[in-house]
């Protein structure tokens, strides 16, 4: 399917990104290197690979492989747990730990991702949103350049304000995706004035993209999801919530139940979870990479794509403008025919729980929903965005990014 002339066409691409492949090379060095010294720091031995069942007391599995993400994620305490089922739930158990009736969440990115607007309360009644127990919500827009817009975030800020919410990663908009610089200097300005107030970042994608992470920059709390970058997919399941110990503590009473928190919660195999975070690193840079390549091999075909070849990133995923819907399901299928699972399922929109338009999604991955595998998804809405994200290797990517790039010169 892909031909010499292909071939040709990708080393063309790639001497376009020399610099900014070896860029990448020497982040994912300085990241495994700190996530290596966090598994030498917990002496993670082989009888911590395996796990518990019933309550879990004393499951020292766990409480090693929380030692060795606080410790990766530059934190004083960590909660991770394959009972958090997504970033979605690692943050609402975020918010619920924080939050009390009459506090108010304070988001200081814009509208916050689509499947939080019914946790938030935006959309939907009655099912326990934090609206119903008396939580109220505000948010402050970025700046057309795409940065926080903290004198506004400041202005925003009243006695009820008791969490500033920072997403990451651009979730369904046209937009960069913060740096950790960016959020660190917010944080600070945040809580040079408020020091009493809460930061919970959503680390979602955003994970190794860099060589720092927001808990290093005095976020209280950074959550995401295992199935995304942290995992290396290999983490069946699971999420993650990483920060100082008593706002770690406080989301675990909701996770699980007050006065028992992160003392319980069994899982017979951590294996997985441990080999996936030490991976993480290395697949990460390798969906970066692809991500770069993607961007550069569509722009070379007139496509607009954010983040450009040439800008920095901080997340795995690649927003690309395709203009049409026509455009967004051919692109979408082509990614799910390169798949290695389920190759042979064309994917079409449908309603999702969480979204307000019909979504389509390509993602042929070996854990089901797993966003650092290569896959692809975007609301069937104007301007009609693909969301690329992931690739367990490299050479996948390329070869996706060629077999989407003929289906699209067919229409």
């Amino acid at each position: 399917m892909i031909t010499a002339e292909d071939f040709r066409f990708i080393e063309e691409v790639e001497s376009a990104i020399v610099p900014e492949l070896r860029a990448i090379e020497h982040t994912i060095d300085v990241n495994q290197m700190r996530v290596l010294d966090a598994f030498r720091e917990a002496s993670v031995s082989d009888a911590h690979l395996f796990g518990s069942t019933g309550y879990g007391l004393d499951d020292r599995g766990r409480e090693q492989l929380e030692r060795v993400y606080a410790r990766a994620f530059g934190a004083d305490c960590a909660l991770v747990r394959p009972g958090i089922v997504s970033g979605t739930h690692a943050l609402t158990v975020a918010f619920f730990g924080l939050l009390r009736p009459g506090d108010t969440l304070l988001y200081a990115t814009g509208d916050p991702y689509d499947t939080l607007e019914p946790v938030i309360g935006l959309r939907g009644r009655g099912m326990g949103s934090l609206r119903d127990f008396g939580v109220g919500f505000a948010s402050v827009p970025l700046l057309e350049t795409g940065a926080i817009d903290v004198d506004g975030v400041l202005a925003a800020i009243d006695e009820r304000t008791k969490v500033v919410a920072l997403q990451r990663s651009p979730g369904y908009a046209w937009r960069r995706a913060l740096s950790v610089r960016e959020i660190g200097i917010a944080i600070s300005a945040i809580k040079g004035e408020y020091p009493h107030v809460r930061i919970v970042v959503d680390n979602c994608y955003g994970e190794f993209t860099e060589e720092v992470e927001p808990s290093m920059v005095d976020a209280d709390l950074t959550v995401g999801s295992l199935i995304k970058n942290p995992g290396g997919g290999l983490a069946p399941t699971g999420g993650y919530l990483v920060g100082q110990c008593d706002a770690v503590e406080a989301a675990s009473y909701r996770l699980t139940a007050p006065g028992l928190g992160m003392e319980s919660g069994s899982y017979e195999n951590h294996r997985l979870f441990f080999q996936g975070l030490f991976l993480a690193p290395h697949i990460v840079g390798q969906a970066l990479k692809g991500n770069l390549f993607a961007a550069q091999a569509l722009s070379m075909h007139g496509f607009h794509c954010e983040p450009a070849p040439a800008d920095a990133r901080g997340d795995i995923v690649l927003r690309i403008r395709l203009g049409t819907a026509d455009r967004l399901i051919a692109f979408c299928q082509a990614i799910q025919q390169a798949s290695p699972v389920d190759a042979h399922v064309a994917p079409m929109p449908a309603s999702m729980p969480g979204y307000s338009d019909p979504v389509i999604m390509a993602a042929g991955a070996f854990v089901q929903g797993s966003s650092i595998e290569l896959s692809t998804d975007g609301p069937l809405r104007e301007p009609y965005v693909a969301y690329l994200q992931g690739g367990l290797t490299y050479s996948h990517v390329k070869i996706a990014i060629m077999m989407a790039i003929k289906k699209l010169t067919l229409l």
